[in-house]
C-alpha cells in the first residue's frame, strides 16, 4: 500500500497534538492525585504504584518529548522511538488488564478511568499505527518491552510481602504462589505480545512525512 504523504504543516500539527495529549493526560493524573490528597490518601508511592498511573505519566512525557523535538525542527532519535514503542506496548497492557480483569474498580471518578484506560490508550495506539514518523523497530530489541514491567512487578511484590500494599487484588500474596506466578507470567506474556504488535506496526506506512517533513525513518541501529 502506498503511503499518503504528509506536508511539514501536518507533521507539526501532529507534533503539537502529541504535546497537548501528553499535557492533558498529566493534568488528568494531577486531578486524580489531588482527589487522593483531599481524601487523606496522598501517598505518591501508592498512587504511582498503579501501573496505569505510572505508565500514563511515562507515555505522556515521551509524547511531549517527541512532539517537542519535531516542533523544534530536530530529528527524533532512534532510542526515543524505541522508548515510545515500549510505552505504547505497556499502555496496551493497561487497557487490556483494566477492561478485561478489573473493570470498574478503583477510587477515581468514572470519567478519569475512561480517559486513562480507554481514550488515551486508543489515541496513542492509533497515532503509532497511522503516523509513520517513527523508526522500524528491529526485532532483536523486542526484549526491551520487558524490563519496565519486570521492575514494576518486582517492586509491587516486595511491597506486597512487606507492607501488604498491592495495586491490584490479583497480585495479593494471600492468593497463593500458583495464582501469583500465573498472573505474573500472564502480564509479562501480554507485554511481550503487545510489544510484538507494536514492533510489527512500526513497519506500517499509512501516513508518512514527505521529504521536507521527514522525522525519523531509519532503523534504530542506524543512529549512532
Amino acid at each position: 500500500m502506498t503511503a499518503s504523504r504528509m506536508p511539514p504543516s501536518a507533521v507539526r500539527a501532529i507534533a503539537w497534538g502529541r504535546i497537548v495529549a501528553g499535557a492533558l493526560c498529566i493534568a488528568v493524573l494531577a486531578y486524580a492525585y489531588a482527589l487522593r490528597i483531599a481524601a487523606s490518601d496522598g501517598n505518591p508511592f501508592d498512587f504511582f504504584g498503579y501501573f496505569t498511573n505510572q505508565t500514563s505519566l511515562l507515555t505522556s512525557l515521551v509524547l511531549i518529548g517527541t512532539g517537542t523535538a519535531v516542533v523544534a525542527g530536530r530529528v527524533v532519535p532512534g532510542w526515543l522511538s524505541t522508548v515510545r514503542g515500549v510505552a505504547v506496548a505497556c499502555l496496551i497492557v493497561v487497557a487490556l488488564v483494566y477492561n478485561l480483569l478489573v473493570p470498574g474498580t478503583g477510587s477515581a471518578p468514572p470519567w478519569v478511568s475512561t480517559v486513562l484506560h480507554v481514550v488515551f490508550p486508543i489515541a496513542v495506539v492509533l497515532d503509532w499505527v497511522l503516523v509513520a514518523d517513527r523508526s522500524a523497530l528491529p526485532w532483536h530489541r523486542l526484549w526491551l518491552v520487558l524490563p519496565y514491567p519486570v521492575a514494576w512487578l518486582a517492586v509491587v511484590l516486595v511491597r506486597g510481602v512487606t507492607d501488604g500494599w498491592v495495586p491490584y487484588g490479583f497480585l495479593l500474596p494471600q492468593h497463593g504462589l500458583p495464582s501469583l506466578v500465573l498472573h505474573v507470567v500472564g502480564l509479562l506474556a501480554a507485554a511481550l505480545a503487545s510489544g510484538a504488535l507494536v514492533w510489527a506496526a512500526s513497519r506500517l506506512t499509512v501516513f508518512a512525512p514527505d521529504a521536507a517533513g521527514e522525522v525519523d525513518r531509519q532503523p534504530v541501529g542506524a543512529h549512532g
